[in-house]
């Protein structure tokens, strides 16, 4: 029980990685703000934690809206008391070459990943600080290192680690741990459904010392020590959960 007691919002957490994550933290002991900008898949998966006894509730949540993040914030502080950890994980990619990428391609993008990971933190620290206590968890990507047709989503990835190590300066001082974590090839349900997932599969582990897709679960296990009081003298680190991917 390496979270017992705590409480912890998990954004984009209706599926995939995000869903991973606030199972295993419920498992631990915390209780959880499942959100999600689809009710539905949040709902679903709150009562699917509540049905094994733990602590859950869903929250609808566009984490590009900065009075809905708030909102987000302050019902999980009315519901559980308090706010212990913030797992930036809402994302996601739409992947085109530059020459034919679209202003909105590029604003829906840099907006959920990494604008939505700003909000959260500016609207979860302050609570954090009161308490002289927090974990926060920004969800990078392998692909910060730039990836030909992903302009847009490794810009963005790339801003979530300045960002990390700039919450690592900044609330250090209150007891606040800030890491980041750069996934590889996981098989969520979205990478599964891509239309060339086998290819970039293949392409991906002829590069890879582990020969195997990683899970959202190896990704959620990361995200389980960098919140417990196990990682207490780790702060403004990246760390890549890519079966050795690293370029």
């Amino acid at each position: 029980m390496r979270v017992k007691d705590m409480v912890a919002v998990v954004t984009g957490s209706g599926r995939g990685i995000g869903e991973a994550t606030v199972k295993r933290l419920s498992e631990e002991g915390a209780s959880v703000v499942v959100t999600d900008i689809n009710i539905e898949n949040a709902q679903k998966v709150a009562n699917e934690i509540k049905a094994k006894g733990k602590k859950a509730i869903a929250v609808k949540t566009d984490v590009t809206k900065i009075e809905e993040v708030e909102a987000l914030m302050s019902k999980a502080v009315e519901e559980f008391g308090k706010l212990d950890i913030l797992v930036n994980n809402a994302g996601f990619n739409r992947d085109n070459l530059i020459k034919n990428m679209t202003e909105k391609d590029w604003d829906d993008v840099v907006d959920t990943d990494l604008k939505g990971a700003f909000l959260c933190s500016k609207f979860a620290t302050p609570y954090m600080v009161e308490q002289k206590y927090g974990k926060i968890v920004n969800i990078s990507s392998r692909a910060w290192h730039g990836n030909p047709g992903q302009a847009n989503y490794s810009a963005a990835k790339a801003g979530i680690i300045g960002l990390t190590k700039s919450l690592a300066w900044e609330f250090g001082r209150y007891n606040i741990n800030a890491n980041a974590i750069a996934p590889g090839i996981i098989a969520t349900e979205l990478m599964r459904s891509h239309p060339k997932y086998e290819m970039i599969k293949e392409r991906q582990l002829a590069n890879m010392p582990i020969k195997r897709v990683g899970d959202p679960i190896d990704v959620a296990n990361t995200i389980l020590f960098l919140v417990s009081d196990e990682s207490s003298f780790i702060t403004g680190e990246l760390i890549h959960v890519s079966g050795g991917r690293f370029g």
